[in-house]
């Protein structure tokens, strides 16, 4: 069984390869928007859920930002200025990949942005930061 540190640890690599994607994407004309703004929300939603996991908060499996912020915030952890306004990723969550129509809610720049932010944000926190007093041989199920 991995632990909180360990769990955390893998949801920040998958928010980097998330983020990487997603800049990836950004210069391809026929990659629209929604599909970099899926991408940014993951990197967001699971740098989230890597602050949480490292903080030992257990986090409900939802795919909502603005949740998982008042979740981060509460643990101690707010989110950066450079995040304000992130939560308008959550559509792109899954509302917008299955929607008929392709809106622009947030542009890519944006979702981009607030992707290399929440990584950096919880990079800063999982791999810099000390180890909370919390025992970490505590299993995540």
């Amino acid at each position: 069984m991995a632990t909180r540190i360990d769990l955390a640890k893998r949801l920040l690599q998958r928010a980097g390869d998330d983020e990487a994607a997603a800049k990836a994407m950004m210069p391809i004309e026929s990659v629209t928007d929604v599909i970099v703004g899926m991408l940014a929300h993951q990197a967001v939603e699971k740098s989230l859920k890597a602050v949480l996991s490292f903080s030992a908060v257990n986090f409900p499996f939802v795919h909502d930002i603005d949740e998982l912020t008042v979740l981060c915030t509460n643990a101690g952890h707010p989110l950066p200025d450079s995040l304000g306004g992130a939560d308008q990723l959550t559509p792109y969550a899954g509302t917008l990949r299955y929607d008929a129509e392709d809106p622009e809610l947030v542009d890519r720049d944006t979702a981009l942005r607030w992707a290399t932010s929440a990584v950096a944000w919880a990079r800063g926190i999982v791999e810099v930061a000390e180890v909370p007093a919390a025992p970490e041989d505590e299993a995540v199920d």
